[in-house]
């Protein structure tokens, strides 16, 4: 009967868990009534002074948990009043008691569930948090000390895992990061990550909730969309967008009464102002002018205001190439993105930082199969390679469905093998890839094939990839996919 009641009120996976709360309330009265005292002095002692008192700790660990369990989902499966059944599974999953249920697997002689590592992937991202330390220092030193890092962690901060980078910079003193989308930004929080979170892209007004909810703060691409977050009716923080000569997003620096507006809505928290330097990776001299007639234009405009009377906390328009070649113009922020991960957009302009910048990622995959492919024999998709002479392949457990690019299929591209090169034949997959292992000697089955590192004396970098495939590291490092894990050693 008290099992039936216990289930009813706590369901069944938090009966044991009720059933000691009750065993121990019992031992806790016993203990302060005195109620053995004059009846069994042995019996006194052993319950109380020993069991009991070793029992009132976990009365109180246990007491929180069950309360909650009682309070945030009774009843749900039957649709309480108020409270949807997706809710109570978010509840349930947020007081979820997993260190009881370790607690008790471990008594009962269960084993804990293995952790997944590099050794049962069949491929997956290193993470060198050392090499992302080394960055983080350079590019300090690069600008001045009133100006603080805001690295960019959009795109799963460039393939290389937001929730995991974040973590890592959290201990290195960063506090404000950018994002591209509320989606983005929602994650990180839901992970830990405390701080300041700049969306630096558009946000639907359906989802202007979340930017409350999770204090994130948005840019205003223009004048008519600062009204539409205005609009919303509560406290939403922003940074306003300028367009110095992008003309991507942001309100025109000309427009000075449609940004002093802004400063005017009761519902927007304006705690910086930011443009984009759309030029600043390059060295030309037409470049260098535009870039200085647009980071002009962005103080002019930011004069303008605060001579109106209106405060303009942050600015900020450097991104990584900014921070290379105009540290000058170095604001409150510097929204530092694909030199954080220790690489540039080109191998040309990533060979002049070499000595400062260290890569973060390295790409690996396992070798899920070695065969023979006979002379006059074609392999892959299409059947686009044909063996001149008895040939040893390697199938790799990786794909353009994983990030690696199909530009690299027939001979573009190639991985390294217990030190050596092995290209690529045949097209790319979606999840595997055919490489050549001829020359390699020992190559079986399980084998660790390295994309973007180093094996042996040889090293592939993520720009030897992009140059090779006709792109930027930027996209080539953003596009790894999901299903790769990612680790940090």
């Amino acid at each position: 009967m008290c099992d039936k009641k216990l289930k009813k009120y706590f369901g069944s996976r938090y009966v044991r868990l009720a059933l000691f709360w009750l065993l121990a309330v019992s031992f806790a009265v016993t203990m302060h009534t005195l109620l053995l005292v004059n009846r069994n002095e042995d019996a006194d002692f052993y319950l109380l002074s020993v069991c009991a008192r070793m029992t009132v700790p976990f009365f109180f660990m246990v007491t929180v948990p069950l309360a909650a369990a009682l309070l945030l989902f009774r009843d749900t499966s039957a649709g309480r009043q108020g409270t949807s059944n997706k809710e109570g599974l978010l509840a349930k999953k947020v007081w979820s008691m997993q260190g009881f249920d370790h607690l008790w697997n471990s008594l009962k002689g269960k084993k804990k569930p293995k952790v997944r590592t590099a050794a049962c992937a069949r491929a997956w991202i290193e993470l060198d948090s050392k090499a992302l330390k080394q960055n983080i220092a350079f590019l300090r030193s690069s600008l001045p000390k009133s100006c603080k890092l805001m690295p960019a962690l959009k795109a799963d901060a460039y393939g290389h895992g937001a929730a995991l980078i974040a973590k890592e910079l959290q201990k290195l003193g960063i506090d404000a990061y950018c994002v591209a989308s509320a989606k983005e930004g929602v994650t990180l929080r839901r992970q830990g990550t405390k701080g300041e979170i700049l969306i630096l892209g558009y946000t639907n007004p359906q989802e202007f909730a979340l930017l409350h909810r999770y204090h994130l703060t948005q840019t205003v691409v223009d004048a008519a969309y600062a009204a539409q977050l205005n609009q919303f009716g509560k406290k939403i923080h922003v940074h306003i967008g300028i367009d110095t000569g992008m003309h991507r997003i942001g309100e025109r620096y000309e427009n000075t009464e449609k940004l002093a507006k802004m400063f005017e809505m009761q519902h927007l928290v304006i705690d910086g102002l930011f443009t984009h330097l759309c030029v600043s990776d390059s060295n030309e001299p037409q470049d260098q002018s535009y870039t200085k007639k647009q980071a002009q234009a962005f103080s002019q405009t930011i004069q303008k205001l605060q001579e109106r009377g209106y405060s303009c906390p942050k600015v900020h328009m450097l991104a990584s190439y900014g921070v290379l070649n105009y540290p000058q113009y170095a604001g409150d922020y510097a929204r530092v993105g694909i030199a954080l991960y220790g690489v540039l957009s080109t191998k040309e302009d990533t060979m002049g930082v070499k000595q400062h910048l260290k890569p973060v990622l390295s790409l690996k995959a396992r070798v899920a199969a070695v065969k023979v492919l006979y002379a006059g024999e074609s392999v892959g998709y299409g059947l686009t390679y044909t063996a001149d002479c008895d040939k040893k392949l390697a199938v790799l457990s990786i794909g353009y469905a994983d990030g690696l690019p199909r530009a690299l299929s027939e001979g573009v591209g190639s991985v390294l093998i217990n030190g050596q090169t092995a290209p690529v034949i045949g097209r790319i997959c979606m999840d595997q890839t055919i490489v050549d292992v001829s020359g390699i000697k020992h190559v079986e089955a399980g084998d660790v094939a390295v994309l973007i590192g180093k094996s042996g004396g040889l090293e592939i970098s993520a720009c030897d990839l992009a140059k090779q495939a006709g792109t930027i590291t930027n996209e080539v490092l953003s596009r790894m996919g999901q299903r790769l894990e990612r680790i940090l050693v």
